[in-house]
């Protein structure tokens, strides 16, 4: 898809403008999120969402749509188990129920940065080196692999550890233990210091990125056009804040989310796989979008099943 330096700046002009609306008009003031918010604003994104996809489906580039609408789905589901770590992220830093909406839309903004970079630099490699498919499909083969052995030796509760960044700044820039509302910094005692709210920040922007070392690749196996994985990725993320509120609670029912996804990034492992022998004239079969959308969201719908299924009889079992 040839997308012009003006397309994408209106583009990305049109993202800033969603997510000052979503900002003044959900976020700006610190309040605790009602599951009826976070579900209207949970539908907002993915109407959005939809609605952008058929608008390509609608310019005549009926590939660039399912590519979209496939690589959307795809960040969507691996952006859940974000989730997970975000809880852990939270309850590590204390962060007042006030304050979560706005420590998440802040820290989603930074991911999305960060991603662009990523993104960038795979758009890059991939115009200029071929067998960076190879590489992209080994890596989501062996990621599949690691999280089905984790889902396998599970059970354990996880504990969020600071990364390296996080702990650097930590060390380099004095900081408070207290919040002081929405303030990132204070002054006390003739001394300008950090508080909790800009560490929580940072610490879930940071640790996004560790999330965008399989998701990146995994969205580049459905589309090498950098315009779609980069509006996948923005239209992903802006919701996840909403749907950290709408689906918290269910978190803990989705034992088996870690197999789907496995699944997921195995299957799209092997496209890339595919293509990248395709590439270098090996005669073999491709995968095309409709069939990838098609299997992940099977893959979705099954897991999503079998993990409720499985928590209600784990729950007859303890009450009965």
């Amino acid at each position: 898809m040839d997308v012009s330096l003006t397309v994408w700046g209106l583009t990305i002009a049109g993202l800033c403008a969603l997510i000052a609306v979503d900002f003044f008009i959900g976020g700006r003031k610190p309040h605790e999120v009602s599951l009826k918010e976070a579900g209207i604003w949970t539908t907002v994104w993915i109407v959005l969402a939809a609605l952008f996809g058929f608008g390509l489906l609608l310019t005549g580039n009926s590939q660039a749509s399912g590519e979209f609408f496939a690589g959307f789905v795809t960040e969507k589901s691996l952006s859940v188990d974000n989730l997970f770590v975000f809880v852990l992220i939270m309850a590590k830093f204390a962060v007042p129920t006030v304050y979560q909406q706005r420590v998440l839309l802040v820290g989603v903004l930074i991911a999305l940065v960060l991603r662009a970079g990523f993104i960038a630099v795979g758009a890059a490699m991939i115009s200029a080196f071929s067998w960076v498919f190879f590489l992209f499909g080994a890596f989501l083969i062996w990621t599949a692999w690691k999280l089905i052995q984790e889902a396998r030796g599970g059970g354990e509760e996880e504990e969020y550890e600071e990364n390296r960044l996080l702990k650097t700044i930590e060390r380099r820039f004095p900081s408070t233990d207290q919040y002081h509302g929405t303030k990132l910094f204070v002054v006390e005692n003739g001394k300008r210091l950090m508080t909790p709210m800009l560490i929580v920040m940072l610490a879930i922007g940071s640790t996004d990125v560790l999330f965008a070392l399989d998701s990146i690749p995994a969205i580049f196996g459905l589309t090498q056009d950098p315009y779609i994985v980069f509006t996948a990725n923005a239209f992903a993320l802006m919701g996840l804040r909403q749907l950290y509120f709408l689906i918290g609670g269910l978190l803990k029912k989705l034992v088996h989310l870690s197999y789907g996804l496995s699944v997921i990034l195995g299957f799209i492992g092997v496209k890339l796989v595919l293509h990248a022998l395709h590439e270098t004239g090996v005669h073999v079969p491709e995968i095309s979008i409709p069939v990838s959308l098609g299997v992940i969201c099977a893959v979705l719908v099954v897991t999503t099943i079998t993990s409720l299924y499985a928590s209600r009889k784990a729950e007859r079992e303890v009450s009965g």
